[in-house]
């Protein structure tokens, strides 16, 4: 998928989150980062979501989900 646009909602210390951010990296996908600590709507995005935990995963052309995942990150190469 070229152009796609990915969000990824994090905060510092949550290793799942570093994880995705840095599997995304490898992928050479590029992302936009949330930090739900510096972001005050960030949270808020993330309920509106339906998500209670992070990170979550925001793109064009696939179910927003979080937690790592692999199978997932894989459609955005």
């Amino acid at each position: 998928m070229d152009n796609v646009s990915v969000t990824v909602y994090s905060k510092p210390d949550c290793m799942q989150c570093q994880f995705t951010k840095k599997y995304l990296e490898s992928k050479g996908i590029p992302f936009k980062e949330k930090d739900v600590n510096r972001d005050v709507n960030a949270i808020d995005e993330v309920k509106k979501l339906g998500f209670s935990s992070l990170p979550v995963v925001l793109a064009e052309g696939i179910e927003a989900f979080n937690g790592f995942r692999p199978d997932m990150l894989n459609r955005l190469v």
